[in-house]
This record gives structure tokens, sequence and C-alpha cells, in this order.
């Protein structure tokens, strides 16, 4: 890992693993909990991490699809220092108005770089590309921040849709210990 990725891994590390006691999604308890949202909320952090994507992105990309809600802002600011248009990719969609999966531009015939903030098992990344692909989507790639995948877990190679990360959760790992 270069310097420039390890400092960014011990800082998000630093700023969103926080000590205490949490109630998790599974109903257990926990005395750390990872708050993805810190880092996403932070211009200098989340402008980091999107600086970092860049060379992640396929050279075919035509469309950031910024999943709901941690890919949005994220894709913005990549968006933003790559000049591709992005979307932001519902995970159903509204039941009014244009009725739209996916907001912000039409995805038909495109080549959509799906970004996420964090990947564990991919099953948002698998139902949002299934649903662009229904829509007309070219869909093969997520650029995320972080994989926490353990191996084997993925759903994503099932649908031939290929990962790429900013970090590993042993990224973190190893950044909080060093």
């Amino acid at each position: 890992m270069t310097t420039d990725l390890l400092a960014l891994a011990r800082d998000i590390d630093t700023t969103c693993r926080l000590q205490g006691e949490f109630l998790l999604r599974s109903g257990k308890v926990s005395d750390e909990y990872f708050d993805k949202y810190l880092f996403e909320g932070d211009p200098a952090l989340l402008r980091r991490v999107a600086t970092a994507m860049v060379d992640l992105l396929p050279e075919d990309t035509q469309v950031l699809g910024g999943l709901e809600l941690g890919g949005v802002p994220i894709a913005t600011m990549l968006s933003s220092l790559t000049g591709l248009p992005a979307v932001f990719v519902r995970k159903q969609a509204k039941e009014y108005g244009t009725r739209r999966l996916a907001e912000g531009g039409d995805v038909d015939g495109r080549v959509v770089t799906l970004v996420e903030d964090i990947v564990t098992t991919g099953g948002a990344v698998h139902d949002a590309a299934i649903a662009l692909r229904e829509r007309g989507a070219q869909v093969s790639t997520v650029v995320c921040a972080i994989d926490r995948s353990a191996p084997g877990d993925s759903v994503l190679p099932s649908i031939h849709v290929a990962t790429r990360s900013v970090l590993t959760k042993a990224d973190l790992d190893a950044s909080a210990v060093g």
C-alpha cells in the first residue's frame, strides 16, 4: 500500500471507528462501530477517497451510478473530479412523479460504473446492477471506498460485476495497529 493510501486508511479509521456500546443490525451488541458517514460528511476525506477512485474507473465509463445513500456523495465528488455525469440509483424506483430508479440522467445504452461506499456481500450492488441492466445500462464494475467482503462472500462474480476498491477492511485494521 502506498504512503498516501496508508495515511487515508489511518485517517478514515480514526474518524469512523467508534468505541462504546452499539446495537447492530443483526441485533447483537458491539463495543465498536464503523460509522462510514463520518468520512462521507467530511469534505477533505471525501475528496481524498474520490481522488483515489479516479484511477480505478474503467476507461469506457460514461456515467457514474451512485448508490443510495452512501454512494451518492462519493459519486457527486467523483463526477466533479472527472467531468463524468452522475446518476443517483435508488434502492427501488419511486412510485410517483417520474417513477425512476436512476435520477439525474438516462442510462439506456450507456456504460455505467457503480459507485458505493462500502461493499460487504455486494447485495445492494447486485440489485442495482440487475435493475440498471433491465433499463438498458451496461454495468460490469463497481468502485467502492472500502471492500469489507470476506473471500467467497461477494455475490457480484455471479453477475459478472468486478469490484475495485480504494481500501479493504484489512487496510483499515492494519492502519489502526500501525
